[in-house]
């Protein structure tokens, strides 16, 4: 099946789900990603940032889990940046958003004042579904792929979790 055409039949299949089933998986996912043995350490020295996303076209939401992070541990959303990869930006509910070419909302700062993809410690990557091949289909744009791509040859970290 052709990846643009496997990326709309998911995507409708999302978009179809019941309110309630998103809030109970959205708070299932929380549950499960905090209990990731580096989120559920006690030590108050641990920390680092949490790359997020803001949920858009019945992608599973983050709130819960940003609620519940950790003391130490910063979440972050993605800024568009004009060299075609993504940067990240501490984000707290209330702090002011722009809209992106997208539609999609980010942080109001200046993309080159926010964070580049390895400062990274956690990255949760938004993606539609896997391929035949186990492949992260993600929207088509590639941002993602380029802005981690120095993953190809560094190894850990950000650890990459696809949601």
């Amino acid at each position: 099946m052709l990846r643009k055409t496997l990326r709309a039949q998911l995507r409708e299949v999302r978009r179809s789900l019941p309110a309630a089933q998103r809030i109970a998986a959205a708070d299932a996912l929380a549950q499960r990603l905090l209990a990731l043995p580096m989120l559920a350490q006690t030590d108050p020295s641990a920390g680092g940032y949490v790359a997020g996303y803001w949920a858009m076209d019945g992608e599973i939401g983050l709130h819960a889990l940003q609620l519940g992070l950790p003391k130490g541990w910063i979440y972050c959303l993605p800024i568009l940046h004009p060299d075609g990869t993504l940067r990240f930006a501490p984000w707290h509910p209330g702090d002011s958003l722009v809209t992106n070419r997208y539609g999609i909302p980010e942080p109001d700062i200046s993309p080159d004042a926010a964070l580049r993809a390895d400062a990274m410690t956690l990255v949760l990557l938004p993606l539609v579904g896997f391929d035949a091949h186990c492949h992260r289909l993600g929207m088509g744009g590639g941002w993602y792929d380029r802005s981690f791509a120095f993953r190809n040859t560094q190894p850990a970290p950000p650890w990459l979790v696809g949601v």
